[in-house]
């Protein structure tokens, strides 16, 4: 196993995640059991596993795998598997900066852009993983990953993406940053400009503050003000932007009321060692249901079974 993986693996779990690693955890025995679950297209087997052990160590079952077996375990589920619970498993499979790297390509990938996985990707994400998932991208996918967002958008919320892509904390005075976003809405069109500078380049704190002094100051919410004020992609951006600001678990919950596969194991695997316990508590008290009861009425079958394990229990 490449030990600059574990270096470079800052997306572990807290106390937050959902997924933990597995305390007595034996790849040997586990790449074995694969191997047989594979041979007998035992799918419970397969996501009992996958599912039970943390990102990190599932890197360690792959490797053992190929060690033991000369075969690539990702192509081994190809061929066993198929639907969405092939595709889930290949999704845990993948190194967490691959993974954001995958989601951003299949956001842009074929005809249309998912915009709001990508302003999603990009507003929960820090500047320094977002630096470490562009290297991902070039690497994988032989591509620049801002040429690409450039390609696939276009106008003010091209320039949004790109910021939100090189963010860096800059400290700012909330004062001077509340005359400047409230000079902006004073024009006939309002100025994306000290939205875009500000928004993408100061801390989730000062933020917040300068946001609640804008509402202050216009007597406006700043969700009014953005639907109001602005439109098309930039105004979507900015929306998700604004919820990412005043509380990321929140809009990720919101986004898990979703009726697309996608969206829901998007996010469910990318944040599941990190702070999906919060999601859940957000998604429990957004809508009444736990995140557990709604996966039931949405999917079936071992894909469910995965998502389950993954999610963990009720609320």
């Amino acid at each position: 196993m490449d030990p600059e993986y574990f270096k470079s693996y800052e997306m572990c779990w807290g106390t937050l995640g959902t997924v933990r690693p597995f305390s007595n955890f034996h790849p040997d025995r586990d790449a074995m059991e694969i191997q047989a679950a594979l041979e007998k297209k035992d799918a419970v087997t397969l996501v009992r596993i996958l599912t039970n052990r943390n990102n990190a160590q599932r890197q360690v079952i792959a490797q053992t795998f190929k060690e033991i077996t000369q075969k690539d375990l990702a192509t081994a589920l190809k061929k066993a598997l198929s639907g969405e619970l092939e595709v889930l498993l290949l999704e845990l499979l993948m190194p967490p900066l691959q993974y954001e790297a995958y989601r951003l390509q299949q956001a842009m990938a074929g005809l249309g852009t998912d915009e709001e996985t990508l302003m999603e990707i990009l507003s929960t994400r820090s500047g320094k993983q977002l630096q470490e998932v562009s290297a991902v991208y070039q690497d994988l996918y032989k591509k620049d990953l801002e040429k690409e967002l450039k390609g696939e958008t276009s106008g003010d919320f091209t320039k949004l993406l790109l910021a939100l892509l090189k963010k860096e904390n800059v400290v700012g005075v909330a004062q001077r940053d509340i005359k400047s976003l409230s000079a902006s809405l004073n024009g006939k069109k309002a100025d994306a400009g000290p939205w875009i500078d500000i928004l993408t380049s100061r801390d989730s704190d000062h933020l917040n503050k300068v946001l609640m002094g804008l509402e202050l100051e216009t007597g406006q919410m700043v969700d009014q003000i953005v639907e109001k004020r602005f439109t098309g992609d930039f105004r979507l951006g900015l929306n998700v932007l604004v919820q990412c600001i005043q509380n990321p678990d929140v809009y990720l919950a919101k986004r898990l009321t979703s009726t697309k596969t996608p969206i829901v194991q998007g996010i469910m695997v990318s944040h599941c060692e990190e702070d999906l316990l919060c999601i859940r508590a957000a998604y429990h008290k957004l809508t009444g249901t736990s995140l557990y009861t709604a996966l039931q009425k949405q999917f079936k079958g071992d894909h469910l079974q995965a998502l389950l394990a993954i999610c963990r229990s009720e609320d």
